[in-house]
């Protein structure tokens, strides 16, 4: 193998994370619709619709989940009220609280909402009041009673002129508040289930409200009674009014009366027209596959996951923002109502993850669901893909990075192609001939000639792949296994074809790895004639999770629940080197830096590179919190992604060369300041050698100079002439560390107490104190400074003495003459 020129890679480092940011409750849009708010637990999180990122995070002190959340229509105040009775106003863009106090509410608050000045809040609670706070002045304004049940929906009037206020509780019934008085003007009734969502024209004359009745009702504001009521035949969560000035005839609109957009069970936008109840547009699903469990398409409300839970309008842009039961937010651009962003809020558990497009810009993600996920790196926007009827539990991409495989519970494996201009993915063939769930999956590597798979079946199944899949434009592809082979005795968990797409892997529960022969590349083989085994890898002392063939080399890398990773000669069968380091099951395992290095992956979180001629590992990568499922380098062994049961993917980055330029940077610096310090103990400059010395952190050099300025008196230098020269940062504190070393030595503690003298003549006991293990240093200090100076008594004492004598022998020798 020739590596002459490979560098090896000894580091990654996290440029990208795609994490929950919602996980149910409220969402709202900014005025400026750049921000999407949204509730995850004790957290709001604010989503830049640009980038997809999440920019802030507003998080309560007391870990309480937040229970509503109103953002001022002036985008500039934020106000959270949590499960321990407190309301907070934040300043979101610093994340910081400015105010907090209590909400009287005797129990949480369901709803929230600012009027249009941006100085009233209402907020509705489940004890059936309404309050009103004035945010400017900071009191409360109003304590509106006569609500039965929670208050789930507040809304002003458009219209402030009016000082109106529309409530709603679990009578169904939506009550008028005058705000002058106090007083509820008119309950309306028309609705016989809970009251979802209230839209108002631009008049503020009329009102369309939604209910899970399975109905809208048209308001007239000005006589308080009910114009219309249109059936919809879907409990609605959300309505918004259409703009009147614009041509939306691309989805039925074909008048300026009164049209509104529904959003509810069936998980679809539906257009009406009010004043003929009429549907004239209703939005068609990517897929029309019924969920699970529901094969005769037949759905009750709620069991479709694809619900819509709300809408809202952006008016500037012409969009509507839904938002699903399984917490996916999508944008859509009127006129046509066309889909133009779409992020999810929570994955759950990855299972697996795999770079995808020309160049990497995609991932394909498979989540605890029945939907795969392909995310665009750029900008996080999200196409999720409908087909499968259960859980996705394995990928696999061609190398070309365009075509990619999954496998489900459902007993089907499914092959998607993704369109390289708009990178829109679309299911171009499936099969379904597994008797239990497939639970891996395998591309050939040389054409798109066939892809295996492994099911808990213990099966291994060979699917050959029609030679135009990758142009086909038709109908769905039915794929049918050319081969079926009981592989093992137990779930088989990992299969992988070798690069010549000649050897088939498989990995299995049973503790071991099979190696078997696939004949020529596309050869279709015998009739009916499977895979032929050529050897057996035995040495893992529990299941086998992964399998994966060196793109270079005739060896095998296998991962296991015992803890460890292998390598294993293709030729004799037997273990060349035994990777030990994870504290649990090591669940993938593939080959980087052409395949001298091994990525790892283990459900003790961590992700570990390998190299292979040592036998070391080089780096442990800790970013999850849980099993790390996924792991896949990018094709150009610059990237690796990761996927957890954390539900959050990190996208590495190889920082390898940035870290070896900054070091020999690092290094080529040194040796200049090495020679200029050279220098300048040569012209015994000292103090601006000492300087040098401290930043170079050489604590000798330092003591060579000091002893070398000992000529000079110390107490002509101050704590500034010592440390002005130092570009080091806090060089006082590498002073005191030496001082500390220096001090424990006799030949070198005058040094020390000289340093000493210094820094305690100029320094304040406090200021010293505030530097970093200055304590530390100190008590180090005293032990030994007691000991010199017992020593120096001792010392003095002698010196008396000696001094006694002299005297003595002189008055004796004068005596005697």
């Amino acid at each position: 193998m020739e590596n002459t020129n490979l560098h090896f890679k000894t580091n990654y480092a996290a440029s990208n994370k795609i994490e929950p940011f919602y996980k149910g409750g409220k969402v709202q849009i900014s005025k400026d619709e750049k921000f999407i708010f949204c509730t995850c637990g004790s957290r709001v999180n604010i989503l830049e619709i640009s980038t997809g990122k999440i920019v802030h995070s507003i998080e309560q002190d007391d870990q309480e989940d937040i229970t509503s959340f109103a953002l001022s229509y002036d985008d500039e105040i934020l106000v959270t009220a949590s499960r321990a009775l407190l309301l907070k106003q934040w300043d979101w863009k610093q994340a910081q609280c400015t105010r907090s106090w209590r909400a009287i509410h005797t129990i949480p608050i369901a709803s929230m909402t600012f009027d249009p000045t941006s100085t009233l809040l209402a907020t509705g609670g489940c004890d059936g009041t309404i309050k009103l706070w004035d945010i400017i002045k900071q009191y409360c304004t109003h304590n509106l009673k006569g609500s039965s049940g929670v208050v789930h929906l507040v809304h002003f009037h458009p219209d402030m002129s009016l000082l109106q206020l529309f409530s709603s509780s679990a009578d169904c019934g939506i009550r008028l508040w005058d705000l002058r008085s106090s007083l509820c003007l008119c309950v309306l009734q028309s609705h016989f289930s809970a009251v979802t969502s209230l839209a108002f024209t631009a008049s503020g004359d009329s009102m369309v409200s939604s209910g899970r009745d399975k109905i809208c009702t048209v308001w007239d504001l000005k006589t308080r009674t009910a114009t219309r009521t249109v059936p919809v035949y879907e409990a609605v969560e959300g309505v918004a009014l259409l703009p009147e000035d614009q041509d939306l005839s691309q989805i039925g609109v074909q008048n300026h009366d009164l049209h509104f957009i529904t959003a509810g069970s069936k998980g679809v936008l539906r257009v009406w027209e009010a004043s003929t109840s009429r549907c004239v547009y209703t939005q068609t699903l990517p897929s029309a596959t019924p969920p699970a469990g529901k094969e005769g398409g037949e759905t009750h409300d709620g069991d479709d996951p694809r619900s819509l839970t709300y809408l809202l309008t952006m008016g500037a842009s012409h969009r509507v923002a839904a938002v699903t039961a399984e917490h996916n937010i999508t944008l859509y651009q009127l006129p046509a109502l066309s889909t133009q962003q779409q992020f999810v809020g929570y994955n759950d558990e990855i299972l697996d993850v795999k770079f995808l497009g020309k160049n990497d810009s995609h991932i394909v993600v498979a989540t605890n669901s029945c939907q795969l996920k392909v995310f665009e790196l750029l900008t996080n926007s999200c196409q999720i893909l409908y087909g499968h009827t259960d859980t996705v539990l394995s990928l696999d991409v061609f190398k070309k990075g365009l075509l990619f495989a999954s496998c489900a519970k459902d007993k089907s494996v499914r092959v998607w192609r993704m369109d390289e201009d708009s990178g829109q993915v679309v299911c171009v063939a499936q099969g379904s001939s597994h008797a239990n769930s497939v639970g891996c999956i395998t591309f050939s590597r040389m054409k798109e000639s066939f892809l295996v798979s492994g099911s808990q079946d213990c099966t291994v199944k060979v699917w050959d792949l029609p030679d135009n899949i990758t142009t086909t434009t038709g109908d769905l592809v039915g794929l049918s296994a050319r081969v079926t082979e009981k592989a093992h005795d137990k779930d088989i968990n990992s299969v992988a074809v070798s690069p010549n797409d000649k050897l088939l892997a498989s990995g299995s529960q049973d503790r071991m790895a099979k190696l078997w022969s696939l004949g020529a590349p596309g050869a279709p083989g015998a009739p009916g004639a499977g895979p032929a085994l050529l050897g057996v890898f035995r040495g893992h002392k529990r299941g086998v999770w992964a399998v994966c063939f060196s793109p270079v080399d005739q060896v095998l890398a296998s991962s296991s629940a015992d803890g460890t990773a292998k390598l294993w000669s293709l030729q004799d069968y037997s273990c060349l080197k035994t990777f030990e380091g994870h504290d649990a099951s090591v669940l993938k395992i593939v080959f980087v830096s052409r395949g001298t290095q091994l990525l790892t992956s283990g459900s003790d979180g961590l992700v570990k590179l390998w190299t292979i001629k040592t036998n070391e590992c080089v780096k442990t990568l800790d970013a999850h919190q849980d099993k790390v499922w996924g792991l896949h380098a990018s094709r150009q062994d610059h990237k690796m992604v990761t996927g957890s049961a954390d539900s959050t993917i990190t996208i590495w980055d190889d920082v390898t060369e940035v870290e070896q330029a900054e070091e020999q940077a690092k290094q080529e610096d040194q040796i200049l300041k090495q020679q200029e310090l050279s220098n300048l103990l040569h012209e015994k400059k000292y103090l601006k050698a000492l300087g040098l010395a401290i930043s170079l952190d050489q604590p000798h050099t330092v003591l060579t100079v000091i002893r070398g300025t000992r000529m000079v008196p110390w107490s002509r230098y101050t704590v500034s002439d010592l440390c002005v020269p130092v570009p080091r940062p806090r060089p006082t504190e590498s002073l005191l560390r030496y001082c500390a070393v220096w001090n424990t030595n006799a030949r070198s503690c005058l040094d020390a107490q000289a340093v000493l003298q210094v820094l305690l003549t100029h320094l304040a006991p406090e200021e010293l104190l505030q530097y970093q293990g200055a304590r530390g240093h100190l008590e180090g200090l005293i032990p030994y400074t007691e000991r010199h100076m017992q020593r120096i008594g001792r010392l003095l004492q002698s010196s008396m003495f000696i001094d006694y004598m002299w005297q003595k022998m002189r008055v004796t020798g004068s005596s005697s003459m």
